[in-house]
């Protein structure tokens, strides 16, 4: 028999065979479940309900004391941004042994691309196309979060975004909606474990539910206005992804959707979310959400705040402490029902007792009297696994004359703002990251090269020279350095330095705050103080690496002309610079793939590949006037959808279709041999896309449908077979029914989303 914690420092028994991995055995487990709530709600005041679906944090508004006074009144189910085991202990004691019914509280953390660990920015981890390392980062951030007490994260980030503009696309995993949706499946798997009561596994809370990577503009927190066909299509199927994988919580966004803001939104949490996709976990506001119904024009007040999020099926509320003011009122007046806060109390108690924390509110803490350690302990990082997948989402954009890899021989002059940064290498949401624990670029290669080679170093220039931009970066978060110096005089001391080096590495791009929530951009070029700097150093007539960091795809169409290799290395977190020195060395040869376009200007956004055509596209060999085109600049993008070069070459065959057609019930299997014609072993991504010819609504020019990242030594070949089926061709109706419809199919398969062989067969 199994001992349970019970509220009320009872005790329950359960049945061993509820543990068991028959089907009979995990039903069992849902009725003990269940049975197991409904007993305790029968002892909850209406203000314990209540004080179950409020989401707190430390602040100077709300102080620890008071916050532990609330949580022994029974006035706080869960809380964030408490990220060590002795403060979460501390309020854990507060609710499991001095609240009336000892009701565990549950802890959350935007935990986005590692822990202590810092992974590559999301947009990175997808550049990589590798599931198995984006699965390692997520397993290794949830052992590390659980492993300081906490039990749910606010990951992974599935908004479909096309919009570079926006801060928060380096949270995205990019524009495609198969890659998007498979990276959403292997992350809610690998964050929640095999079993989510386990102590080293947390929940997955995906977000931001839904469509907020659409906002018009790119301006964060902005409208979105898109016909549901379009949503159903495009930008959805990832959320739902996550669900269907067993995602136990959503985060709802701060956007609205068509009028009316997703807090509030019941269609989208109710009829799409719980009726539609039958989800049964939590529900969680984004922060300050409720309260901000009334600044979205569709609340007059607090009171009416409440009324549409518990309404609309919005279960724990962050931040703001509307539920717990107005739920009694709106009670009271019989707006709401007993059942509207009983149903989302009962989800918020369900999570955690699919975490364990009824039966061990201490699983995630340990023993009161364990030793204590260090939170930043070195021995707690894993930085063999943060180098690995670092390496894996560099994206090699340019290489004229085989610049790269460089040798370990010379002088090289590393030059930029970013280059001996260690903050920014980090990224955006770098959780409980240090900053003294990540590895600069210089760092990496300074460690690459001892012995070897000679490395100078000048800043060069500042991330920009625009006081008021500074001054935003820095406003919340101190965390750009500014070097007071005049411009000239700092490109003059790079100039120098750059004359008496053989190679110069130009670290650019963007600091971690200019690509963040809030830090939307109306301009995706680097900087103006850095482009000075590049021509200045171009000018040397040294050849001219960029190594460029950044969170979003940038428009680099002058830095693609002035430089001779260029490396896209994202923020590629903890043991980013040692990873950047393995692949300009060549210790790695660079593998990633672009999961975003880049355009050749901000003027062409949005660009995406998986565009519709139009009655008059445009032809690049034949343009045309009447065509849908810019006349002022080269049409196209400057790097496509799934583009990366290598330090080797690869070859693809002509495809070979096993048939013709493909029935209803049928599969059709396309093969291309790929072979490594270079000098270097190396790997590549080989993607198969798809485009429904003729249809009864216009379809995208071309659809990812499925890829392989394959390995080959120099002047080997590979067979690679993709297997096409129905649920291939399916698509979304003006009706929003989902199925396939006879006839031709194109089917492209190629190392980006641009240069594919192409082959046709006919669905019966």
């Amino acid at each position: 028999m199994k001992t349970l914690y019970v509220v009320g420092n009872a005790l329950a028994l359960i049945c061993a065979n509820a543990l068991a991995g028959d089907s009979t055995a995990l039903l069992d487990k849902e009725h003990e479940k269940a049975a197991f709530i409904k007993d305790l709600m029968k002892r909850m005041t209406l203000e314990e309900k209540i004080g179950q679906l409020n989401l707190v944090s430390v602040g100077p508004d709300y102080t620890k004391e008071a916050i532990m006074a609330d949580i022994r009144a029974g006035k706080v189910g869960a809380m964030f941004n408490t990220v060590t085991r002795p403060d979460i202990r501390q309020m854990q004691v507060q609710a499991v042994e001095h609240s009336r019914l000892h009701i565990p509280l549950l802890y959350a953390y935007d935990v986005i691309h590692g822990h202590r660990t810092v992974f590559p920015i999301s947009l990175g981890m997808a550049s990589s196309w590798d599931l198995d390392a984006i699965a390692l980062s997520g397993r290794i951030s949830a052992q590390e979060a659980a492993a300081d007490g906490l039990n749910l994260t606010f990951s992974p980030t599935v908004d479909i975004t096309r919009e570079p503009r926006w801060g928060r696309v380096s949270e995205t995993f990019g524009e495609d909606v198969y890659l998007t949706s498979r990276i959403a499946e292997v992350l809610v798997k690998a964050y929640q474990g095999k079993d989510l009561s386990a102590p080293d596994t947390i929940m997955a809370s995906l977000k931001h539910f839904a469509l907020y990577g659409a906002v018009e503009g790119g301006r964060d927190y902005n409208t979105v206005d898109m016909s549901p066909q379009r949503m159903f299509q495009d930008y959805l199927p990832p959320y739902q992804a996550a669900v269907n994988a067993g995602a136990g919580s959503v985060m709802v966004s701060l956007n609205a959707i068509n009028g009316i803001p997703s807090t509030a939104n019941k269609w989208l949490l109710k009829d799409v979310l719980r009726e539609q996709w039958q989800f049964k976990g939590m529900t969680i506001s984004d922060h300050g959400a409720v309260n901000e119904l009334i600044k979205h024009g569709v609340a007059q007040n607090g009171h009416d705040a409440a009324l549409l999020a518990i309404r609309a099926g919005v279960d724990l509320n962050m931040h703001d402490d509307l539920y717990g003011k107005e739920l009694p009122v709106l009670l009271k007046e019989k707006a709401i029902t007993p059942a509207d806060i009983d149903e989302a109390c009962r989800h918020v108690l369900a999570a955690k007792y699919d975490l364990g924390l009824f039966k061990d509110p201490y699983a995630y803490l340990g023993k009161a009297d364990d030793p204590s350690f260090d939170t930043n302990a070195e021995s707690r990082l894993h930085r063999d696994a943060s180098r690995s997948v670092a390496r894996k989402s560099m994206v090699l954009l340019k290489n004229e004359r085989d610049l790269l890899p460089l040798k370990k021989q010379g002088t090289l002059a590393v030059i930029g703002p970013m280059a001996k940064s260690q903050r920014d290498i980090m990224g955006n949401w770098s959780a409980a990251g240090v900053t003294a624990q990540a590895v600069s670029v210089y760092q990496g290669l300074e460690r690459a090269t001892a012995g070897k080679a000679k490395l100078l170093y000048a800043k060069g220039t500042n991330v920009t020279n625009d006081s008021s931009v500074l001054a935003y970066l820095n406003s919340y978060d101190p965390s750009v350095d500014i070097d007071h110096r005049s411009a000239e005089d700092m490109i003059e001391e790079a100039v120098e330095v750059a004359k008496h080096a053989d190679v110069i590495v130009a670290v650019v791009g963007e600091s971690q705050g200019m690509a963040h929530e809030a830090s939307s951009r109306a301009d995706i070029t680097i900087p103006t103080s850095q482009r000075d700097l590049l021509k200045a150093l171009k000018a040397t007539g040294k050849p001219l690496v960029l190594v460029l960091m950044n969170g979003r795809p940038l428009a680099l169409e002058w830095e693609n002309q002035q430089a001779d290799a260029m490396l896209e290395t994202w923020f590629s977190g903890t043991e980013g610079g040692n990873a950047v020195a393995d692949v300009l060395f060549g210790d790695y040869n660079p593998s990633g793939k672009l999961p975003m376009t880049f355009p050749r200007s901000v003027g062409q956004v949005p660009m995406y590949y998986n565009h519709l055509n139009t009655g008059r596209p445009f032809n690049p060999l034949d343009p045309g006037k009447y065509t849908s085109r810019y006349f002022d600049e080269a049409n196209g993008p400057l790097f496509p959808f799934g583009y990366g070069l290598s330090y080797t070459t690869f070859t693809v065959s002509d495809i070979a279709l096993s048939s013709p057609s493909l029935s209803k019930n049928g599969q059709l299997t396309a093969r291309v041999t790929v072979k490594n014609t270079g000098k270097r072993a190396g790997e590549t991504v080989v993607q198969l896309y798809l485009r429904d010819v003729v249809a009864s609504v216009s379809r995208p020019v071309k659809e990812l449908k499925h890829f392989k990242k394959v390995m080959l030594q120099p002047g080997k070949q590979q067979e690679i077979e993709f297997t096409i089926t129905d649920d291939d061709l399916k698509f979304y109706h003006s009706d929003l029914q989902y199925h396939s419809e006879p006839g031709d199919f194109n089917v492209y398969i190629g190392l980006d989303s641009a240069n594919v062989k192409e082959q046709q067969f006919t669905l019966l």
